[in-house]
């Protein structure tokens, strides 16, 4: 679905999310009072969630992602919950954003630069590696080297080439990301969630009520939040492109003098300088005769 489509094939998209069981919630004894406006009923002790409200959210969800990337911002994937971290994974890479499958490391935004050393070190650790340092090393040391390796890789390669902090996240469970979530709340980083019958929606910007269980579900939202910026990407990128074609068109168009006009006036100039050696020649030198002075009395 492109972004057009979402907002426009309601029908369609109400089904598809029935099929992928987006509407089943938790247990109702499970549950966030504060997520009561977003519940359809009950049925067999399991919260049913009202996709009314799930396809407007997802509508207005799409659309702000969709502009911020049209705005050449970033967003951040977080979702390390067993049934997310291959889908966060594949869809924040298939959009070219930056994502956390797995471990958040306390401070991720808030101690950024804490962040950085540890992606230098890693960087600094496959260097290492490549450029046959490891071979000079005992087994223990290597071996040693490589988990550390190992480890950094696993929980930070999905952010190594990040910059700077993300325009806004988009996170699956944000029960679970709780923490995640108040560090993008501190930096005023917005917030766009997949936001089950038992999470708290009050911190969440942008709130997609939905099963954040079901492998379906994650997969269906998460992918339609990809191809908004996707598609917002691409835009920003041909607005890059026209701007520096009208720039190239309007260098090109800057007035040049032809050649024989060129040639006129170095003829000019050549004239001018002529003539100003001629006068300095015809000049004679001014010499001022000092006469000495006289002496008193003599």
């Amino acid at each position: 679905m492109t972004q057009d489509t979402i907002t426009q094939d309601k029908a369609s998209l109400l089904k598809s999310l029935l099929e992928a069981g987006v509407h089943f919630g938790h247990q109702t004894r499970r549950w966030n009072p504060k997520m009561g406006p977003y519940i359809f009923g009950e049925k067999n002790r399991i919260y049913i969630i009202d996709l009314q409200k799930t396809v407007d959210a997802i509508i207005e969800a799409c659309a702000y992602l969709n502009k911020v990337a049209q705005e050449g911002g970033y967003v951040l994937f977080v979702g390390t919950k067993k049934q997310a971290q291959d889908i966060i994974k594949d869809e924040a890479t298939r959009c070219g954003m930056f994502y956390v499958d797995q471990r958040w490391l306390g401070g991720m935004l808030t101690n950024y630069q804490t962040v950085k050393k540890s992606l230098n070190r890693m960087e600094s650790l496959e260097k290492m590696k490549d450029d046959g340092t490891f071979d000079k090393l005992s087994k223990k040391e290597v071996s040693k080297l490589t988990k550390e390796t190992n480890k950094l890789k696993k929980n930070l390669n999905g952010v190594r080439s990040m910059e700077r902090l993300p325009t806004v996240m988009f996170i699956i469970d944000s029960r679970k990301e709780d923490i995640a979530v108040r560090e993008a709340k501190k930096l005023k980083i917005k917030v766009v969630a997949l936001v089950d019958t038992n999470c708290d929606p009050d911190m969440i910007d942008y709130v997609i009520p939905g099963n954040d269980d079901a492998i379906k579900s994650i997969k269906l939202i998460t992918a339609m939040a990809a191809k908004s910026i996707i598609d917002g990407r691409n835009k920003f990128l041909q607005a890059m492109e026209a701007e520096e074609a009208a720039l190239t068109e309007k260098l090109g168009e800057e007035p040049k003098i032809d050649v024989v006009e060129e040639e006129k006036i170095e003829g000019m100039i050549k004239k001018e300088v002529i003539k100003l050696e001629e006068e300095i020649k015809e000049k004679k030198p001014v010499v001022k005769v000092i006469k000495p002075k006289k002496k008193k009395g003599k």
